[in-house]
Formats: structure tokens, sequence, C-alpha cells
């Protein structure tokens, strides 16, 4: 993949033989931010797992303290009284069968977390081509297959993002902007972390973590010190 100058220069500044402390690791991402607009932090996790296998699959939800930074719209499937909980809620869209052309037909995907009661996981089902490869079928492990859609849109709104193992056995997900201060960054990655070991899979033999990386969106990466992710 071919780089720009500006890229180059910023990768100037990471020393590829050194695994960084979490705070210089932050630091340092934060220091080459430099995009006109406001760049997102990521995490890259490469894991040990093999997630052909059902047992070593890994998939979860955590709220992170400070959120992510970003607006996340909302769609609720439900019905009933689930549908004016939903919306008294602060979903941004709330429906039921009468979705699914605007979505299947019309390529509607105006929204970023999919939540459904399990009453109409049927419905949603018919969806699974179009929302499972963006990653936005709703799942009962992430929390948004649930009755209690007060707290799945509640949690959603506050911050609660979603981490699953890539085709490649790696976890990407963002903790927060570039604005945000080194501590309310230091304290998303700790949430992050102790929930993805947490998910440790009791089938996986060998080491779990095999790197960490810590990228804005158009930096280069730095790489974390593992043997001190499980300090706060």
């Amino acid at each position: 993949m071919k780089r720009g100058k500006k890229y180059i220069e910023l990768e100037k500044q990471v020393d590829r033989t050194v695994q960084y402390e979490k705070a210089d690791a932050i630091a340092l991402v934060k220091k080459m931010a430099t995009a006109k607009f406001d760049e997102t932090v990521e995490v890259h996790i490469r894991t040990g797992c093999d997630g052909r296998h059902a047992e070593q699959q890994i998939r979860g939800a955590v709220v992170l303290p400070h959120g992510t930074g970003k607006t996340v719209k909302v769609l609720v499937f439900a019905k009933g009284t689930k549908l004016d909980e939903a919306q008294a809620a602060g979903a941004d869209y709330v429906g039921g069968e009468e979705l699914i052309p605007k979505i299947q037909n019309d390529g509607w995907l105006d929204f970023d977390v999919v939540v459904a009661t399990p009453d109409m996981m049927g419905v949603v089902g018919r969806l699974g081509r179009v929302l499972g490869p963006k990653g936005l079928m709703p799942n009962p492990k992430a929390g948004t297959v649930t009755m209690d859609v007060t707290k799945a849109i509640q949690e959603i709104k506050a911050g609660k993002i979603e981490y699953r193992l890539d085709k490649s056995n790696i976890i990407h997900v963002p903790i927060g902007k570039a604005s945000f201060t080194e501590e309310q960054l230091a304290d998303n990655f700790q949430s992050l972390m102790d929930a993805i070991m947490k998910a440790r899979p009791a089938a996986l033999k060998g080491q779990f973590i095999k790197s960490c990386t810590l990228a804005s969106t158009m930096g280069p990466g730095v790489k974390i010190n593992l043997t001190k992710l499980s300090d706060n």
C-alpha cells in the first residue's frame, strides 16, 4: 500500500522496535492526528483465536465511560407498547415489518445500530443478507436483542460499542476521538481491554492477545506493551 508524504513523515515519530506504555502510546497517537477533521482513535487487537471454531469466537459489547465522540443513530424493530417505549427512550427510527422493503429494496441504511425485541427476530432475520455483512444484525451477546429496549438505547447512546473477531482474528474498535483528553482515551482503552480479557474463550490454548496497536484514522499505528495490559 502506497503511503503519502505526510504519513511517511508521521511514521518517523514511531520507533518500530519499541512497544509503548499505554499513556505514551495515547500521547503519541494524539500528537500524530493532524488531519483537518477530528480523527477517530482505534484499537486493533490481534488474537490467538481461530474464529473458524465456534468455541473460539469472541463477540460482546462494552460501554465506554466517555463514549466514542460519535452521534449514533439507532433503529429499533418492535411492536405494540415497545414501539412507544423505544421512541420515548430516544431511538432515531422505530418500526416493524414495513421497514423491510425500505432496507431490502431501497438500500436505506441511515443507522449505526439495530436493536430488536426477540419477537421481531423472525422479521429482522429476512434482512440477514443486507445487515449481516455490515455487522448490523442484532445479537443477544451484544445486548441488541432484548425486551428492555430503553436500557439498550440508553447504553448505545452513552457510548456502548461492540467488539468481535474479523476474518483475520483481529478485533478493531474505536475508543474515542483525537480531541479527547489523554485521560479519557486511557479510561476508554482500559474499559475495552478489561472486557476483552474477560471474553477470552475457555477453549483457547496458548497466547490470547498477540499484539495491540493504537492508531488514529490517518496516522500510523503505535504498538502497546502487552505485559502491562491488565494493569490499571
